[in-house]
């Protein structure tokens, strides 16, 4: 580690992304604070607002590499599958396997809430807006008549019930069902509500609708 004053702004911004990772990983989101970031890397909390407005935004840029990290993880699991349901268990297993093997990050994605209602900036909204872009083109696929906004609310659906799962495991409520896994419950659930989409176009196509 450098002395202060010896790395530059984007230095500094890279240090510090760092450090807020491993202080979440050590003591969760509720334990960060400026002076934990600023002390781990050799600065003051000032140095620190120079180069993120507050401790918000250093957050949000953890959390872009996470997003990054789970669209990557996700990508990669529904590459082997053209056939949108397929594809989309295999997104909803991958899901589920990073908030395992990565539960701080995919903790830290969903627990941030920005102070004084102050809206999440156009350039991490992208990031999230990608994520969900990988279940919007199955599900187009999936219902080709569909409008988008059909599809954008399925996506939202889908995720919805996918996310809630994860959490209930992630928080060790599904012992209550021991001989359910979760992936078991998972994959029932989407196949279900897939299937059950697929079914319901078709038959307003065959109404005529």
């Amino acid at each position: 580690m450098g002395r202060r004053n010896d790395h530059s702004r984007e230095e500094i911004r890279e240090l510090a992304i760092l450090a807020a990772a491993k202080l979440v990983t050590e003591h969760g989101l509720a334990g960060l604070t400026a002076r934990k970031v600023a002390t781990a890397i050799g600065y003051t909390v000032g140095s620190l607002y120079l180069v993120f407005k507050n401790l918000d935004e250093l957050i949000l840029h953890v959390n872009v590499r996470n997003l990054d990290a789970l669209y990557q993880a996700v990508t990669q699991a529904g590459a082997p599958h053209p056939e949108p349901i397929p594809r989309l268990l295999a997104f909803g297993r991958a899901y589920l396997q990073f908030g395992l093997e990565h539960t701080d990050a995919w903790r830290m994605i969903f627990e941030h809430r920005m102070q004084h209602g102050a809206e999440r900036p156009p350039w991490f909204e992208s990031q999230v807006n990608r994520l969900f872009g990988l279940l919007e083109a199955p599900i187009q696929t999936l219902l080709p008549q569909a409008e988008q906004a059909t599809v954008v609310q399925a996506a939202h659906a889908l995720w919805g019930g996918v996310h809630g799962i994860c959490v209930l495991c992630l928080s060790d409520k599904l012992t209550v069902v021991k001989a359910i896994s979760a992936q078991d419950l998972l994959e029932n659930l989407m196949r279900h509500y897939l299937t059950g989409l697929q079914s319901e176009q078709r038959a307003r196509v065959a109404a005529g609708d």
